[in-house]
């Protein structure tokens, strides 16, 4: 595997060609494809990660992709130190009418990205601002 530097990405369309980019160039081979339903799940959650950088956290400042064993590791850094909230239960959404204003923030991304995603880390960064990392399985099929 070639050393890939972070992307310079700058939106949501841009970080999910990349993200796929990586699991073709780097992590699949001849005898280990990557199923489709997981580069859909791949593709939503970058969707979402990269999505709240902006509207939740300042804006996008970094992204990168790295292939592990059992699928890739996804890093969205934004600009705000805030941690997202946890969720009760994980895979919970929304309940009530909250969710359809607008104006509040929040709504199903971050319990899809929990749904979709395993081990879920958010850090705070000593020059500021977060990052947000995910590892897509595309080993094996998710469990509902």
């Amino acid at each position: 595997m070639r050393e890939r530097p972070r992307a310079a990405v700058a939106s949501a369309a841009a970080a999910r060609a990349y993200a796929v980019s990586v699991v073709r160039d780097e992590w699949e081979t001849p005898f280990r494809r990557a199923p489709e339903g997981a580069l859909v799940d791949l593709r939503l959650v970058v969707s979402e990660l990269v999505s709240n950088a902006v509207r939740h956290g300042g804006g996008l400042t970094g992204f990168e992709v790295r292939p592990e064993a059992v699928g890739v590791r996804v890093f969205v850094h934004d600009a705000s130190a805030r941690v997202p909230k946890a969720l009760s239960a994980p895979g919970g959404f929304p309940e009530g009418d909250e969710h359809l204003d607008r104006t509040a923030p929040g709504g199903y991304g971050w319990p899809l990205i929990h749904r979709l995603a395993r081990d879920i880390r958010v850090d705070r960064l000593p020059e500021g601002g977060k990052a947000v990392s995910v590892l897509i399985l595309l080993t094996s099929p998710r469990e509902d």
